[in-house]
């Protein structure tokens, strides 16, 4: 089924996330669903911290996929579809210097306009299934400084039909999901055009101390690749690496 069959919408829930697990969990949903809320109270996004999202104004989803035949250790290559599909929307919206933070927050600039969090189900060497929540800030447009966010409205000016908006995300992460199966080759390339502060001196945290290093790419593992202020280059997973505070 393609990404967007069925839509199941409810006007308030905890988590789009936690539903779908458990719409999964119980086989009520296939691949391609979508589950949607016009409030979500409890959004997560990377390491536990909270989304917050505008009731009404954003776009608040997840994404039931079931690869075929997709290996664990290549589980990052869905976060990467899944930033570029969200890139690609914003983008073709009239946002400029959209990019994507390692490993799939999506800014304008400095700001954030999207956030993405995933969660596989592994069994053996596969991954089996996924959860893909996405958030995307479309008509909101106060939000505390602290948050260093922005939105689709914010940015030009005018707001979005948040059908609409859906709609056109569907379509790219049909798109980008169906040009991977098809073996595409642009899906590295293009994550990596966009990776914020490619080739440019960044503050980040290893093991919790500061350094300074230059994001590179990202390799088949999902780590990132950074070359220190010493020259020598190294990949470094989530566990180990993030970046600074800004």
């Amino acid at each position: 089924m393609p990404i967007g069959d069925p839509i199941i919408a409810f006007d308030r829930l905890e988590s789009t996330n936690k539903t779908a697990a458990e719409l999964l969990r119980l086989s009520k949903v296939q691949h391609g669903s979508v589950i949607l809320a016009n409030e979500q109270t409890a959004g997560r996004g990377q390491r536990g911290r909270t989304w917050n999202s505008q009731p009404g104004e954003d776009l608040t989803i997840s994404v039931v996929l079931k690869p075929d035949a997709l290996r664990a250790e290549e589980q990052f290559i869905l976060g990467k579809v899944t930033a570029l599909a969200v890139a690609d929307v914003i983008a073709a919206l009239g946002v400029a210097e959209v990019r994507i933070k390692w490993p799939n927050d999506v800014l304008v600039g400095r700001r954030k306009i999207a956030g993405i969090l995933i969660k596989n189900e592994v069994i053996g060497e596969l991954v089996q299934s996924c959860v893909v929540g996405i958030g995307i800030n479309a008509n909101g447009r106060d939000r505390p400084e602290d948050l260093v966010a922005t939105s689709i409205a914010a940015e030009t000016g005018r707001s979005i039909d948040l059908n609409v908006l859906l709609t056109n995300l569907c379509q790219a992460l049909e798109e980008r999901y169906v040009a991977l199966l098809h073996g595409s080759e642009n899906t590295d390339k293009d994550y990596r055009d966009l990776l914020w502060t490619r080739g440019r001196w960044a503050d980040l945290l290893l093991d919790g101390e500061p350094i300074s290093a230059r994001p590179m790419d990202v390799d088949a593992y999902g780590r990132l690749i950074i070359e220190h202020s010493e020259g020598h280059v190294a990949a470094y997973g989530l566990d180990r690496l993030r970046f600074a505070p800004r």
